[in-house]
This record gives C-alpha cells, sequence and structure tokens, in this order.
C-alpha cells in the first residue's frame, strides 16, 4: 500500500481509503462490514472514513468498536457533521451547537477520544463561515479533531473558508471530499485546481461509479434495483446503454494493459497529484482486497490516452 500526505498537511493516508456509506449499519450485514475493516487493516489500508448520518450513528459505532482492536496511532479515522440527526431546527447544519454537540455524540458513538479528520458533510448558507470554522478550530484546540475538512462544497466556497480562516487565524481546511470517477470529472475544471493552489487535497468518493467501473453490468437488464449501481442518480449519470458501451471499451485496455477494470479505473484517479486518497466501499472483505491491489498502479501515457479517448468530452 502506498501512502499520500492528506492535502498540504503531514499526515499521510493510504491511498486506497475504506468507506461505510450504504454499508456499515444496515446495508451490509455486521460481520461482513467487521470483516472488511479488519481486511482492509491487513493490507496496508489506514484510512477510514464514516459519518454521523449513516444509518444514524450504528455505522460510527460498527467502526468505532472494529478498529479499537489496533493501536490508535496506526490509523487515520474521519467522520462527519452537518445532515438531519433528529427533528429539531437546530439537529442539522454547521451551527456552532450542532456541530458541537454532534462532535461529542460521535465521539461517544466511536469510543474514541479524538478524531482524526472532521468533515463538514455539505455546505449550509444558513450558518456563517466564520461561526462554522471558529467551532472546528475549537475543537483543534481543545484535541478532540485534529484535521478539518469538507465535503461537496465548490471552488467558491472554499476559497471563502481559506479567506476566513487566514482573517482570523483558524485551522485550515486540509482536504475536500468529492464524487470522482471517469464518468463524473466536474472537479477537473475549479475545484482541483484551487486544491493544488490552497493544499485542500480531494478524497474522492464514488471512484468505481457505484460499481458501475467493476465491469460486471453488461446491460441495464443486469442491475439489480437495489443494488448501488441504481442509486446512481444523485451521481447526476444514469445509467444507459451508451454508457456501458463505454465500460465495454475500458474494459478492453484494461484486458489490454493486463490490468482488472478496477485497477483501470481507480489508477487514473490516482494520476491525479491532488487526489490523496481514493474512497472505496465494500460488502465483503474480498472487494477491499481486489480495490486494495491498485495502489501503486502506474498507467502509461498510451493507456490514460486510450482512455481518453473512450471518455471523449466526459
Amino acid at each position: 500500500m502506498n501512502y499520500r500526505r492528506l492535502g498540504g498537511s503531514g499526515l499521510k493516508v493510504s491511498e486506497i481509503s475504506l468507506g461505510s456509506w450504504l454499508t456499515y449499519g444496515g446495508y451490509v450485514e455486521r460481520e461482513n462490514a467487521v470483516q472488511s475493516i479488519r481486511k482492509a487493516y491487513e493490507l496496508g489500508i489506514n484510512f477510514f472514513d464514516t459519518a454521523n448520518v449513516y444509518e444514524r450513528g450504528e455505522a460510527e459505532k460498527v467502526v468505532g468498536a472494529t478498529l479499537k482492536e489496533y493501536p490508535r496511532e496506526s490509523y487515520v479515522l474521519a467522520t462527519k457533521v452537518f445532515g438531519n440527526m433528529g427533528d429539531g431546527p437546530n439537529d442539522h447544519g454547521l451551527s456552532r451547537k450542532h456541530i458541537m454537540e454532534q462532535c461529542h455524540a460521535s465521539l461517544k458513538r466511536l469510543g474514541h477520544d479524538y478524531i482524526d479528520l472532521y468533515y463538514c458533510h455539505r455546505f449550509s448558507p444558513e450558518s456563517p463561515i466564520e461561526e462554522t470554522l471558529r467551532a472546528l478550530d475549537d475543537l483543534v484546540r481543545q484535541g478532540k479533531v485534529l484535521y478539518v475538512g469538507v465535503s461537496q462544497w465548490t471552488a467558491a466556497q472554499m476559497q471563502a473558508a481559506v479567506g476566513v480562516a487566514d482573517r482570523y487565524l483558524l485551522d485550515r481546511i486540509v482536504v475536500n471530499q468529492p464524487v470522482y470517477n471517469m464518468f463524473n470529472r466536474y472537479i477537473e475544471e475549479e475545484v482541483i485546481p484551487l486544491g493544488e493552489k490552497y493544499g485542500i487535497g480531494q478524497v474522492v468518493y464514488s471512484p468505481l461509479a457505484q460499481g458501475l467501473l467493476t465491469g460486471k453490468y453488461t446491460s441495464t437488464t443486469d442491475i439489480p434495483a437495489d443494488s448501488r449501481a441504481a442509486k446512481l442518480g444523485w451521481d447526476d449519470k444514469r445509467i444507459t446503454e451508451d454508457r456501458l458501451e463505454q465500460v465495454r471499451k475500458l474494459q478492453a485496455i484494461a484486458d489490454e494493459a493486463g490490468l482488472s477494470l478496477t485497477h483501470l479505473a481507480l489508477a487514473w484517479i490516482l494520476r491525479q497529484n491532488n487526489v490523496s486518497s481514493a474512497l472505496v466501499g465494500a460488502s465483503r472483505p474480498e472487494q477491499v482486497e481486489q480495490n486494495a491491489g491498485a495502489s501503486g498502479v502506474k498507467l502509461s501515457g498510451d493507456v490514460v490516452d486510450a482512455v481518453q479517448q473512450v471518455l471523449g468530452g466526459e
């Protein structure tokens, strides 16, 4: 397993990280979740991601309890704040009240004394950026959080956050968590250039387009309604036969290069220097092992050009 710096920080994280969205706490049986985390750790993955809203805290409990089997200094644990955790008017968002209360609640569910990386899960237009960053800065000063980041913020929103942090000498964000894969490349235009300028790394999720880039689907009729691939609507990329034809062409490129399609898709993402880690999900340990094998895979210029020809204007 190779490791990269998390943005401009000195923290090093595995190129492949393990997430728990749509998996731990509900979608995947607990034992499979536990075994997947253990397999990831065994393979050198040191970066584990969850969020308070995943199964309303149940994912945090599974991830936290399993990771406690290992030395605390040997892994990096990330969780998030923003989404609805109750029915009250202050049970969501990025107000100081919600951030503080949810950080303490996450620590309790995780069974940990501190969180390595705490994300603002989305941007909140209802909370001043200064209020949000001051709350996060206080958590850092208290030692409850070591690094802070954001998820799915626009380049303009991150630019504003950097300006506020620098103006008031608050802890800067070091990472953004956006969707990024061969079929969704919006971050290349503004987000990555801004990240390179300010030391904000990208920890990208859905790098395999919810399973579409594993090659296991050959027709739209193959995709079960309850599968992760069927949920691509939130990724703004509906599955069509034209899309699957692209997958078939990418599979041919992977075969020619002696790679699995999964490794091709992950290595294509990791060729970006601003990408700190590719966040994968897994419903069983074997998937973790397959994904982890992409670390260190280097694509030749010819392979990258061939992929670009398939993707075209994507």
